[in-house]
């Protein structure tokens, strides 16, 4: 496995693709209500991609047919927009998004709630997304990579979760997907030496019952096996000497 270390160069080139993804999602994110197809939300976000000059990642990746993976409920990730979809009041919608800047990708998710929540989807979605945070605190030059599934895992399984593991995180530059693999969930061996110029895109899929998944008949879909929700969020990092830098995230309020 070669984990390729970004010059300084090309870690200004994925900033760029980070704050552009950045605010792809926030301009999204406004957008969800009750009502829209995940086809709306599809065009919209590739319109707003285009916009800033950048191509979609996952537009006709391995076949993928959409640019934004618009994923409902008990729908983990993967999912692909369609006219009869229609968001209801009380979802939840991960929105998961890639932008290639100047041959840079960068990668992110967000899960956000449409309207009145349950008090479990709620926590859910903060609990997935704090987990993300509790996994970066070991994104050190030094460290190694699988600190950081460990502690996404801890946290997540304190409050009973279940962890995917079907799907993990990855590196990520000039490809989509480079080496690293990232699990989210407990590793018995340390995984590779973290060292400065890495970029990795941590992922946390985080479900309300048991880890299992299952593809759905277009082969792309993965939903929970048990039906209970589930909550995903991401960005692309840089790891440094000292602390991590979120490529994709300036401002807390994601």
């Amino acid at each position: 496995m070669s984990v390729s270390i970004k010059s300084a160069r090309e870690i200004e080139l994925m900033r760029a693709a980070g704050k552009i993804l950045e605010k792809v999602h926030d301009n999204l994110g406004k957008e969800l209500k009750a009502g829209m197809s995940t086809w709306e939300i599809d065009r919209l976000g590739e319109e707003i991609i285009r916009s800033y000059g950048c191509i979609p990642s996952f537009k006709n990746y391995n076949g993928y047919p959409a640019s934004v993976c618009v994923s409902v409920n008990d729908e983990v990730v993967h999912g692909i927009p369609s006219r009869k979809h229609l968001i209801q009041e009380g979802d939840i919608v991960s929105l998961d998004i890639g932008v290639i800047y100047k041959g840079y990708h960068s990668d992110a998710a967000r899960t956000h709630g449409v309207g009145e929540l349950s008090q479990e989807a709620a926590l859910l979605i903060e609990r997935t997304r704090q987990s993300f945070f509790e996994g970066i605190k070991y994104a050190k030059e030094g460290n190694h990579l699988h600190e950081i599934s460990n502690a996404i895992a801890a946290y997540a399984e304190s409050f009973g979760y279940g962890v995917v593991r079907d799907l993990v995180g990855h590196g990520i530059g000039t490809r989509l997907h480079e080496d690293p693999q990232i699990p989210n969930f407990t590793q018995k061996s340390r995984g590779v030496r973290l060292k400065a110029g890495m970029t990795l895109a941590i992922e946390p899929m985080i479900n309300a019952g048991r880890f299992d998944v299952v593809w759905q008949e277009d082969n792309w879909t993965v939903v929970t096996q048990d039906g209970s929700l589930s909550a995903h969020y991401e960005n692309t990092i840089l790891v440094t000497s000292g602390e991590p830098e979120i490529l994709t995230l300036s401002h807390m309020e994601a």
